[in-house]
């Protein structure tokens, strides 16, 4: 039987899985034993285990008594973490997808998105949501550091296309000390060097022919299905039906063909690295 390897370290809710399988092999449990137990089918555990669907109240409730946790370490405790933890609930299942996708084609408004933000500059960002009380100091270490392995998950051959749309407000805010933006402005510039990678900016300029007025993402996964992310202030979803995603890519092409060429973004961020308006 194929077992797939978990990495508890990429999202809580692949250390929640992770934690499950553990538990269960200890008791040497097979997933039909535990399923028989909890009253859920195997498949749905092993959904659970290798994270490819959410734990619910419901379920983590059934698995706590099925192996008689009790006290401050339930699974139930661990589930209210994950949904009110620093992560929009949705996002941890897109990041799995992001990390395995062919090609990537992203739209962001107002920050440079995560996938090409600094280490400095995702410090900032996350400092003010803490600044704010929205999340705690070790959340904001957290979301840094996810956005970091994040990047680093697209260091792998063959190397996933990239195209990233950001608005023109992305590189226009300020963040930070002047020497943050610097240095993205610099990994921007380099990011628009790579084989792989296609960097443009939305101009103010397009008005009303803009067709997109929130960040969305397009996968493109290795056997060419294809699936969009897009959030809203309490989660995100993952749509993975085609026909859904389809206007979706078309609006995405629509937008590369209205913002600046790649070479007119590299200039506009050139001027700004060097401090003209």
């Amino acid at each position: 039987m194929n077992r797939k390897e978990l990495n508890p370290d990429s999202s809580p809710r692949a250390a929640f899985g992770a934690r499950l399988r553990d538990m269960r092999e200890a008791c040497k449990w097979t997933q039909e034993d535990l399923a028989e137990r909890i009253q859920y089918s195997s498949v749905h555990i092993s959904a659970v285990e290798t994270a490819r669907k959410p734990p619910t109240l419901r379920f983590t409730r059934s698995v706590d008594r099925a192996f008689g946790i009790e006290g401050t370490d339930t699974f139930e405790r661990e589930w209210r973490d994950i949904r009110h933890g620093s992560l929009l609930e949705g996002f941890p299942e897109y990041v799995d997808h992001e990390a395995r996708a062919a090609e990537i084609r992203l739209y962001e408004v107002g920050v440079v998105p995560g996938l090409l933000q600094t280490p400095e500059y995702a410090a900032v960002l996350e400092a003010d949501a803490v600044r704010r009380e929205a999340i705690s100091p070790e959340q904001a270490q957290e979301r840094v550091e996810l956005a970091m392995r994040r990047q680093a998950a697209l260091v792998r051959t063959p190397s996933p296309l990239l195209i990233a749309v950001l608005d023109e407000s992305c590189v226009r805010r300020p963040m930070g000390e002047p020497e943050v933006m610097q240095a993205q402005f610099e990994r921007l510039l380099a990011f628009a060097e790579q084989p792989n990678t296609v960097l443009q900016v939305a101009p103010f300029s397009m008005g009303e022919r803009r067709p997109f007025s929130l960040p969305v993402t397009v996968l493109t996964m290795a056997d060419r299905s294809i699936m969009s992310y897009a959030e809203s202030t309490q989660r995100g979803h993952l749509e993975r039906d085609g026909a859904s995603v389809l206007p979706v890519l078309k609006a995405y092409h629509q937008l590369q063909a209205e913002a600046h060429s790649q070479a007119e973004s590299v200039a506009m961020i050139e001027q700004l690295r060097k401090g003209i308006p």
